[in-house]
């Protein structure tokens, strides 16, 4: 029986991919890499902020430092929180907030499990944060999907079993990392047929059968 839910941020509950990709197009521009896409931004998706990197820098010819590379990510946080600045309830998701309001009515307990060290931050702007009970974010891991550690960490935080949460998650790194961990998934989002997860939705406003998924 499944006692937990815990879902991925961005492109899950909220939208800030625009957002990512912009930031990540400003450092781009200031590095001479005018050739950083929306196809390349698709290949830093549910990854962490320094595997991003490394994709930005594929487009480019250089080969950086350890401390270079730490200063150009903190760089990019820097112009990502800026457009944060201006986040609101109009980022969450069609479904997020009904599903969650359906989870909590159930008893469920609420977790995120993100690799973004921005998540609290997000939480709060959108107004989510009301609806959950436990964050695990790159402020608590070492290890970036598809590693289990942020689902782990989630579960733990949750006092829950692995084998009692259920995963929600929109990329193929967070589904391997759910499974991983020995919880079940959901897989959502644009490419939620190529996930491969336990169970699948365009979205968190489609028509999931609840009653199933937690009664596993």
């Amino acid at each position: 029986m499944i006692k937990g839910v815990i879902f991925d941020l961005d492109g899950v509950l909220v939208s800030t991919d625009e957002m990512h990709f912009e930031a990540w197009k400003m450092l781009a521009e200031e590095l001479g890499i005018d050739k950083f896409t929306k196809e390349d931004n698709k290949r830093q998706k549910g990854v962490s902020r320094m595997e991003s990197l490394e994709v930005v820098l594929s487009k480019g010819g250089r080969i950086y430092t350890a401390a270079e590379k730490e200063e150009m990510a903190e760089r990019k946080n820097n112009f990502y929180k800026e457009l944060l600045a201006g986040l609101d309830e109009n980022a969450i998701l069609p479904g997020a907030v009904d599903c969650l309001k359906m989870l909590r009515s159930r008893g469920i307990l609420i977790g995120i499990g993100s690799v973004s060290k921005n998540a609290p931050l997000i939480l709060a702007r959108t107004g989510l944060m009301e609806y959950v009970d436990k964050v695990s974010c790159g402020l608590d891991i070492t290890r970036s999907k598809p590693d289990p550690e942020v689902f782990e960490v989630a579960a733990n935080k949750l006092e829950l079993k692995y084998e009692e949460c259920l995963v929600v998650e929109d990329s193929l790194a967070g589904i391997v990392a759910g499974r991983a961990a020995h919880m079940k998934t959901l897989g959502v989002g644009t490419e939620y047929v190529q996930l491969r997860a336990d169970y699948e939705a365009p979205g968190l406003n489609a028509d999931i059968d609840w009653e199933t998924i937690l009664e596993v």
